[in-house]
């Protein structure tokens, strides 16, 4: 299935059985949220999963449009990304964790066309508050599918240090070469795919929980991880979605191969971001956007033109094909001006950094202290300030041409 196919896929099989589709929402928090951007599928439906009636009902679905950071220095390998597309259901107080186990696996066999065999569950195994998951364990022992028992860094999910919150239940599929072995928690290429919560409890200020007023199931499953597995992909940037950018970047930028990965995710980011209406900027929202340009720009021209390449010769149609990915309408020519506008700025920084660290490092040997003031200072982040200690260590070392 291409991309559009698996979503119709997943949409529709949760229609058939009672579930209401919910649009996409802005990247951009609801107020009250702890994230900057909406990370999960579920952050705009907070306010219903903690109790308000939802206009469409108990039982709905959909695609969300999410961004998370906490893994920026893993995007590049196989299967992270900032910006991607959660695959969600959710049940309001309706049916209970068993059913949602039972769903997914029916969904991931049966319309995707997954191995059972390939398959392994990981079930929160209890901690000084709650004791394990009895009942996900049982529901995946009835399914064939073998279980690890994780503790709460693993297995329990909250939205923040207050709120609702509760054990989950993730699927995990094989990805290496050769039959299955180890487990989740043992063997990285085990990949995590969907991720199933039961919200139980709600937890408060002391750290004591409490039931939940109201019960509910949410789950989430990566569109781009999902693809990587049934189009029989090595990454997430060999599926069909990334097509359009892997097909043009190598050739226009001759980066390495984790550079254009780093510069495709980026970029992607930059743009969506953008398209929700964030401008960059030294704090909050516009910070995240202003360090993803400038990871981008830092990987660029790290590429045989170096700092002759610009993000200027972005095409246009990448932009459209992103914003139409995600559910946008934006102007291209919006996009370009604001990567204009912090390449020039980042240009000037990056030559401020080369002088302040010939006149202030000029043994090149900087201490964790260094590093924080050149960032608090002068606004140098640590890797740009790594890439231009390389940089001067590369010229040190050229040989002196004769005169």
């Amino acid at each position: 299935m291409n991309t559009d196919e698996t979503i119709s896929t997943f949409v529709t099989f949760f229609r058939d059985r009672g579930h209401q589709p919910v649009e996409s929402s802005s990247l951009l928090s609801p107020p009250g949220d702890p994230v900057l951007f909406t990370s999960a599928g579920m952050h705009p439906l907070t306010p219903y999963l903690a109790g308000r009636p939802h206009p469409l009902g108990r039982r709905l679905t959909g695609v969300q449009r999410c961004l998370r950071t906490t893994d920026l220095d893993e995007v590049g390998d196989d299967s992270h990304l900032t910006v991607f597309q959660m695959l969600g259901s959710w049940s309001l107080d309706d049916y209970g964790g068993p059913q949602s186990l039972r769903w997914g696996v029916e969904l991931l066999c049966d319309g995707f066309g997954l191995q059972r065999e390939l398959l392994y569950a990981t079930v929160f195994g209890g901690d000084e508050q709650v004791g394990p998951d009895i009942l996900a364990q049982q529901t995946w022992s009835e399914l064939g599918l073998p279980v690890e028992l994780l503790g709460p860094e693993d297995n329990w999910w909250s939205n923040g240090p207050t709120g609702p919150c509760g054990p989950d239940s993730e699927i995990h599929v094989w990805t290496g070469d050769g039959p299955p072995s180890g487990s989740p928690g043992t063997d990285s290429r085990w990949l995590e795919l969907w991720n199933h919560v039961t919200m139980r409890y709600e937890r408060h200020p002391d750290g004591s929980l409490t039931p939940a007023r109201q019960p509910s199931v949410d789950t989430g499953m990566g569109l781009e991880r999902l693809l990587m597995v049934t189009q029989h992909a090595h990454s997430v940037y060999e599926t069909d979605l990334f097509k359009p950018w892997l097909s043009v970047l190598p050739s226009l930028w001759r980066t390495e191969p984790r550079s254009t990965r780093i510069l495709a995710d980026h970029l992607r980011s930059a743009i969506v971001v953008i398209g929700d209406g964030v401008r960059p900027s030294n704090t909050g929202r516009g910070y995240v956007l202003r360090r993803l340009l400038r990871r981008a720009l830092t990987e660029l021209w790290r590429g045989e033109g170096g700092t002759s390449l610009s993000l200027s010769d972005l095409p246009p149609d990448l932009v459209q094909y992103t914003a139409a990915r995600f559910g946008q309408v934006i102007e291209s020519s919006l996009v370009s001006d604001v990567l204009a506008a912090e390449e020039r700025k980042f240009r000037e920084l990056v030559s401020r950094g080369r002088s302040l660290l010939r006149r202030l490092y000029p043994s090149g040997r900087l201490s964790d202290e260094d590093y924080e003031y050149l960032r608090d200072t002068h606004g140098l982040p640590r890797e740009l300030i790594t890439e231009l200690l390389d940089e001067s260590a590369e010229l040190t070392q050229q040989p002196n041409q004769p005169g």
